[in-house]
């Protein structure tokens, strides 16, 4: 782990003219996340890796996500239906290097387009009025948590199959929102995990964390107050939303206005 940062370090980043676009990106990312129980990321990743950079932003979403929401997900250990966020979560340590081979061996723009058009067909579905009638099995909901998996190791979307799969049943907003907060805690430590050992921390990461940390948790807090009273039907549609646009910002075409490169 990095050594702590020097107040140097933190008046460099305050000083930088793109800091306050950055830290409206984290707010606004932790408003989504403390609402809905994800979508941190989708928001975050792109907007801050055209900011910053790629890594920078990988690596600070990282740190952000789990200690800005670890508060607000304690309450929700509860509330969360435990057999299944095990079995997503274990089965999606399988996906992941899957993903990462995949990122590796096959063209990764054909790969964004596939895992785009997946995730926008199950969406399209779900809004057409499908829902999973019968009570999930193991090989159902271990074939959710190897697609999230995979996704977030082939091109950092892994939230999409797993929120897909509940919502496609009779399954609550404060009951879903629960899983996806324990669930998303989860993945956070084990990436984390993988990027110390791949020595991807460093002091002006840790730096550029705490200061878009503090706009993130004031979001997750003002998130989490905004979904109290927030009806089924409502978090259904405002997870659609984000849902698409995680989907549409993936896309290829959209790299040059979002100054990507076109492999992720």
């Amino acid at each position: 782990m990095p050594d702590l940062p020097a107040v140097s370090q933190f008046t460099a980043l305050l000083t930088e003219l793109r800091f306050p676009a950055a830290a409206a990106v984290a707010l606004i990312a932790g408003v989504v996340r403390g609402f809905s129980g994800f979508g941190s990321a989708l928001i975050y990743m792109p907007l801050i890796a055209s900011i910053y950079d790629p890594r920078t932003a990988a690596v600070t979403i990282i740190l952000i996500d789990l200690v800005s929401s670890a508060p607000f997900t304690v309450p929700e250990l509860r509330r969360c239906i435990w057999n299944e966020v095990m079995t997503i979560w274990t089965v999606s340590l399988i996906g992941i290097p899957l993903g990462v081979w995949a990122l590796l061996v096959l063209d990764p723009v054909t790969l964004r387009w596939f895992i785009a058009a997946f995730v926008l067909s199950a969406l399209a579905v779900l809004v057409l009025g499908w829902r999973y009638r019968k009570a999930p099995g193991f090989t159902f909901t271990a074939a959710v948590g190897l697609a999230s998996g995979f996704g977030g190791g082939a091109v950092g979307i892994a939230a999409p199959p797993v929120i897909i799969y509940w919502l496609s049943r009779n399954v609550g907003a404060v009951t879903m929102r629960a899983n996806m907060m324990v669930y998303l805690a989860l993945m956070d430590i084990t990436v984390i995990a993988l990027y110390s050992y791949k020595g991807l921390f460093d002091v002006r990461m840790a730096a550029l964390s705490i200061l878009l940390g503090l706009p993130f948790i004031a979001g997750v807090a003002a998130g989490t107050l905004w979904f109290k009273g927030t009806s089924d039907l409502v978090y259904r549609r405002a997870a659609y939303l984000i849902i698409a646009l995680a989907a549409l910002v993936s896309l290829p075409v959209l790299d040059p206005l979002l100054q990507r490169s076109a492999a992720p």
